[in-house]
């Protein structure tokens, strides 16, 4: 197949994915020197208040889906994203590990009995079960694959959208995974070459992706439209073909730079694809040197967060970084955080 008949697949491969294009974007930069970074986008087509917050070790936590939730103490201590101050979206623990959630609207979540005897999760909890408990992809893993609780969605407050949603997870030794709900049945991929992904398709139509786009060279055509799949293709080359380097202002601009290529433009609509969102915030996490960047689509700089900074103890308690209003930071944040009441995770 000559490079002509291949672009002309890859058009209609675009035109099939469009329909239902979402956004958001994750990469994993593993460069020398135990050098790992996670960056993502959050795109969501309407606003979706983010603030950051530090919760410590010795939390007491339910799943928050009735008398059936399930329990645990916080083993870790983590710097997370909220989204509306209902749930964790994003997130770096003292370990290293980093939890990300991207939209999938192929997810299909097990049926669940309020009032039955098995054990279940809110939806707004799954990344903050996972960055309070483990401190490695490997035991994150091992743990989830038994599913002792069902994990439970429901509609986002106040508006008609179901919360459907994959997790994927990166730790400092660069492994990672990504756990999707599909008919309702648990699928993990495993894998530390799994360094990119989009919010749609199911992983393993991505993986397919990947693979066609293997025989087609990135320097000669790259696909440019803000679709899922066209995302995906442009994050999975220009990750490796960024600087490979140890020196930390060099790889944390160029992970950025690699999601703002992938980024959807504010405001940016198209007529009759309401899905088409917008990009709201962009963070990036260097878990060798456990530093959190960030920054929002309407305030003009990055601002970062030393996780070692950070007292993780109980002592140290909850502590919450206000962005409501557009609040801009500037540097290192971890001094600006302000004693807070935790806030309360949405469940049933």
């Amino acid at each position: 197949m000559n490079i002509i008949s291949k672009l002309v697949g890859v058009f209609f491969l675009m035109v099939l994915t469009f329909e239902g294009a979402q956004a958001c974007t994750r990469v994993v930069y593993k460069g020398p020197g135990n050098t790992v970074l996670t960056g993502r986008t959050m795109d969501f087509s309407m606003e979706i208040p983010a603030n950051q917050w530090i919760f410590p070790r010795g939390m007491k936590r339910s799943g928050e889906v009735g008398k059936n939730s399930v329990e645990w103490v916080s083993k870790y201590g983590s710097l997370i994203v909220s989204s509306w101050d209902i749930s964790t979206t994003d997130g770096m623990n003292e370990k290293g590990l980093v939890a990300n959630l991207l939209w999938l609207v192929e997810s299909e979540y097990p049926k669940f009995n309020k009032e039955g005897n098995a054990k279940g999760l809110a939806i707004s909890l799954w990344a903050q079960y996972v960055l309070d408990n483990f401190a490695s992809v490997e035991e994150a893993v091992n743990t989830l694959k038994k599913e002792s609780f069902a994990v439970v969605s429901d509609f986002i407050p106040g508006t008609d959208k179901f919360t459907t949603v994959h997790l994927s997870l990166s730790d400092a030794n660069g492994d990672n995974a990504i756990f999707e709900y599909i008919g309702g049945k648990l699928v993990i991929h495993h894998n530390p070459a799994y360094t990119v992904m989009t919010n749609d398709p199911p992983y393993e139509q991505q993986l397919a992706i990947a693979k066609y786009w293997e025989n087609i060279p990135g320097k000669t055509f790259l696909p440019g439209s803000v679709t899922a799949s066209d995302r995906f293709v442009r994050a999975s080359f220009f990750i490796k073909s960024i600087p490979q380097t140890d020196d930390t202002r060099i790889s944390v601009a160029g992970v950025f730079s690699v999601i703002r290529n992938v980024s959807v433009p504010y405001g940016f609509e198209i007529e009759g694809y309401p899905n088409l969102s917008t990009t709201r915030w962009r963070a990036v996490a260097d878990q060798k040197n456990l530093v959190y960047y960030f920054e929002t689509a309407l305030t003009p700089n990055i601002f970062w967060v030393d996780l070692k900074k950070i007292d993780f103890s109980e002592k140290g308690g909850v502590r919450k970084l206000d962005l409501s209003e557009n609040k801009t930071y500037d540097g290192e944040a971890s001094d600006q955080f302000e004693n807070a009441k935790p806030f309360k995770f949405i469940g049933l």
